[in-house]
């Protein structure tokens, strides 16, 4: 995907949860660290222009709800920072980079319990890779990209990463069981 293929799958995304919420009344979109945080401001943005309703953005730390804590100890946690309007009785839309397995989802869900209790949650992500390992599915995707095992999907953003442009490319790399060889990377 190029940088403009970024955008448009931004721009479908914010529609498509302004369709599905009939509106940005009651929205709060929280970022999964560290591309889904940048994502979520970008639909704010465009919610912004869309709506004009400012949507709370936040971001919310998966750190310590991990299933692959003990193999991967060496994270390091992130601050969770959530709007001032909480997340109780509010619409939570999780964002994120790449669907892969749905464990950082389902790490997400848990740590989202602790904040409180939204009156819906839904994932929106840029790319979704499939080869689910948890029932878990995206409400808003901005592109399914199907991949093999041995590959890894490379999400770079402007901001966040040391480049210019936005892109998503899919590379070979060196994976355990089916997982990515670096946590944190590319997926």
């Amino acid at each position: 995907m190029s940088g403009a293929d970024v955008a448009r799958a931004l721009r479908r995304i914010a529609h498509e949860v302004v369709e599905h919420n009939k509106g940005a009344d009651d929205l709060v979109l929280l970022g999964v660290p560290t591309r889904g945080v940048e994502l979520a401001r970008r639909l704010a943005a465009l919610l912004l222009d869309m709506e004009g309703a400012t949507v709370p953005v936040g971001e919310l730390d998966i750190t310590m709800f991990r299933d692959d804590l003990r193999s991967q100890p060496t994270r390091a946690p992130m601050p969770t920072r959530i709007p001032s309007e909480g997340v109780d009785d509010r619409v939570v839309v999780l964002v994120d980079d790449v669907l892969y397995s749905g464990r950082t989802i389902r790490a997400a869900l848990d740590a989202l319990a602790d904040l409180g209790r939204p009156r819906a949650v839904r994932l929106a992500v840029l790319v979704d890779r499939g080869h689910r390992e948890l029932p878990i599915r995206a409400d808003h995707v901005g592109k399914n990209l199907p991949t093999s095992h041995t590959e890894r999907v490379m999400v770079r953003l402007d901001g966040v990463d040391e480049v210019t442009e936005d892109s998503v490319s899919i590379a070979l790399g060196e994976t355990r069981a089916g997982r990515p060889s670096t946590p944190g990377g590319p997926r």
